[in-house]
């Protein structure tokens, strides 16, 4: 699993234009070095350890001093603390809080780093071992880094403890019953969410006496992705901590192509699973207004080749840039990773670094980011129906009981991919987020399963059930037959005996259990006794289903036409993003009219119009959309402008990247250039590698080499 850290930097020296956002970051745990200078507004800095030859400070003001606004971001489940681990903090050793699975086998993040139970003596190191140092170093902004706890765990003394304490009674093991691991599960969400409560409440208190605004975000994989992977992890719940302002949707090749089935087929599917991924990270935050930012990352933690990073790194990238209402990124983790180790090549076994023809286009794909607009604009499809989902995901997932299985977490998949498939954008919904009006107001059909998740309050289903006496249409799919049904639960418990949790949602809405279809109020309930992993573990399995969502969309709930697609697109200023799936009834690629500039394409020809094929992506830069079509400016490249002006005959300003890359850009001008003087940070005059003229879009590409201290470019068309 990928650790991510997330770098928020401010620039401090940067242009008066560039200082008035902070949209970009990236997480590094290394000092400034020429060759990761990614020019993004922050940098996170990972880890308040001191290295061999630099303090924790000396390695912040390394990236201070470059104009960067400095954030801090360490783990909370693990993390390099062994003067914790090892006694050196208070003179015990705490290697006993490992998290530990059945066999006694303690599960490592690495060399002397356990996954910890965070439990009272860790959390006191957290507050004053790792977030007092950081905010008397001056940072303010404070990443707690994934709050996870395996599945597969929850068999150690200190959980053991953790237990008895909680529950009032003595530990049970998780694997003997479906009852016990969702007890084991609920105890280790509570032991995250509680952690996270107590250090974010310690790191605004501590910094109030300080005098500094302390802000605390929290970079986390979705829970699509966690209940994939099993893990157990608040989620949710932490944006309705006071303490909490944001977080990092942790999405990258590495989640994203985990293989998923889809018309009884077992494969990858980057693009849709991030998009579905990102969508359960936006729909979390969106009703509590909390900050989020999008991650993407060019590589992934597993060792694959250059080719296999670029295809996906445009897949993810894509599903994030569909997202209109979002501008703000993480524009990769661990650039050192990136610019300094070597990879193999498609098809070869010699491994290099970076193609250069990759980092040009990786950069120039960055540097959209940071002027990526926010939009009104809708991706293309038909809006309005949701899918619900809950933290309780993550409870079902491990071990196995009375033979019931959830394949590739296919219960999941089979309310989504049958509709995403078809250019339907669809939204997925909160059950925590029920009681925020804004959570249900524009979806019209929801689609909802008890077969990998249980309501964890009868709250839900009475947000629910006036949803629907109001005119929402649900669609509720499941036998209610899996072993967790029967967990001691609200639903059995203090008065209430339903076999299922359904029924009481049932009994609110005024329906029999077994009627497939019934209207209430003004809304319309449909029941559907099969599984959701049936519809896409079996070939052909979701026509029904489609089929139904179909009649409730267009007859019950009277919201339009429900069409087709293979295509989502959307426009965002001057930017179309465009992503055709395959597995779809139609072939036909998706036409973008130009003049278009191909911003996956690090050459960045201007095109008459761009085909994008099923099973592929692009962004591109409409030159029509531009605005002040008569202003000399810098419309792509694969460095940051700064210091730019214009004369009536002349524009010049200064571009920077990292050392040892190739800079590519597509410069708008009034006329064709006459004269261009390239100027390195030294004085010294520079040859471009390549320059052309395209009198079509008024466009001038250039190309040479980076220097992360800055090349002046100086072009005159008279």
């Amino acid at each position: 699993m990928m650790r991510r850290t997330f770098i928020i930097v401010c620039s401090l020296c940067l242009t008066a234009a560039a200082t008035a956002q902070q949209k970009t970051a990236f997480q590094t745990s290394s000092a400034w070095t020429p060759e990761i200078d990614v020019r993004s507004d922050i940098a996170i800095v990972y880890g308040a350890n001191d290295r061999r030859g630099m303090t924790f400070g000396e390695r912040v003001r390394s990236w201070r001093e470059r104009g960067y606004q400095t954030h801090f971001m360490t783990g909370i489940a693990w993390g390099s603390y062994e003067d914790y681990f090892t006694g050196k903090w208070d003179g015990k050793n705490h290697f006993g809080i490992g998290q530990v699975e059945q066999d006694g086998d303690t599960i490592w993040h690495g060399r002397n780093v356990p996954y910890v139970v965070p439990e009272s003596t860790f959390i006191r190191y957290m507050k004053e071992g790792i977030v007092k140092k950081v905010i008397d170093a001056g940072i303010s902004h404070i990443h707690l880094e994934e709050p996870e706890f395996w599945a597969r765990a929850g068999y150690s003394e200190v959980f053991k403890q953790e237990w008895q304490r909680y529950y009032g009674f003595p530990w049970q093991p998780q694997h003997t019953s479906p009852e016990n691991t969702y007890l084991s599960s609920k105890l280790k969400y509570h032991l995250y969410y509680n952690a996270i409560k107590e250090v974010s409440e310690y790191a605004k208190s501590y910094g109030r006496q300080k005098g500094m605004d302390v802000k605390v975000y929290i970079p986390t994989h979705s829970l699509v992705n966690y209940s994939s992977w099993r893990i157990v992890s608040p989620e949710a719940s932490l944006a309705s901590l006071p303490s909490i302002d944001g977080y990092i949707a942790q999405v990258w090749t590495g989640t994203s192509r985990e293989p998923t089935f889809y018309n009884g087929l077992r494969k990858e599917r980057v693009f849709e699973n991030a998009f579905l991924e990102y969508g359960s990270m936006i729909s979390m935050t969106a009703p509590t207004g909390r900050k989020i930012f999008l991650l993407t990352d060019p590589i992934e933690d597993w060792p694959r080749d250059w080719g296999d990073y670029k295809r996906n790194y445009e897949a993810t990238f894509t599903a994030k840039l569909l997202y209109p209402m979002v501008a703000d990124y993480e524009v990769m983790p661990w650039p050192e990773r990136i610019y300094t180790r070597p990879y193999k090549l498609p098809g070869s076994d010699s491994s290099i670094l970076i193609p250069k023809y990759y980092s040009t286009q990786m950069q120039i794909m960055v540097n959209a980011l940071n002027s990526m607009p926010v939009s009104e604009n809708r991706v293309s499809g038909v809006h309005g129906i949701g899918v619900l989902m809950g933290n309780s995901m993550m409870f079902q997932r491990f071990p196995t009981h009375q033979g019931f299985e959830d394949p590739q977490f296919s219960n999941f998949y089979g309310q989504t991919l049958p509709l995403l498939k078809l250019g339907i954008p669809v939204e997925t919904v909160h059950m925590e987020n029920l009681p925020f009006a804004a959570t249900l107001k524009d979806i019209k059909v929801l689609v909802m399963s008890y077969s990998n998740m249980k309501p964890m309050s009868a709250e839900v289903h009475k947000h629910l059930a006036a949803w629907v006496k109001k005119g929402g249409v649900l669609i509720y799919c499941g036998r209610d037959d899996d072993p967790y049904q029967t967990v001691q639960e609200w639903w059995n418990t203090k008065g209430n005996s339903f076999k299922a949790p359904s029924e009481h949602l049932f009994r609110l809405l005024g329906i029999k259990a077994g009627q497939p279809e019934s209207r209430v109020g003004k809304g319309t309930v449909y029941v559907v006794r099969q599984h959701p992993k049936e519809f896409v573990m079996n070939a052909g399995g979701d026509a029904a289903f489609v089929a139904l969502v179909k009649k409730a969309f267009e007859e019950s709930a009277k919201a339009g036409k429900l069409s087709f697609s293979n295509t989502l697109h959307v426009s965002r200023g001057m930017y179309d993003v465009v992503a055709v799936m395959d597995e779809n009834s139609s072939n036909d690629p998706f036409v973008v009219k130009g003049p278009v500039i191909d911003l996956f394409d690090p050459k960045l020809p201007v095109l008459s119009g761009k085909s994008v094929a099923p099973g592929t992506q692009a962004l591109l830069l409409n030159v029509a959309r531009v605005k002040e079509q008569g202003k000399p400016q810098v419309l792509a490249a694969a460095a940051r402008v700064y210091d730019e002006e214009r004369k009536g005959d002349s524009y010049s300003f200064v571009v920077k990247s990292p050392a040892k890359t190739v800079n590519a850009m597509r410069i708008l001008l009034p006329a064709e250039p006459k004269e261009t003087v390239l100027t390195g940070p030294g004085g010294e005059k520079m040859q471009p590698a390549a320059s052309s003229w395209d009198a079509g879009s008024k466009t001038y590409f250039l190309q040479f080499d980076n220097h992360p201290d800055g090349v002046k470019v100086d072009v005159r068309w008279k």
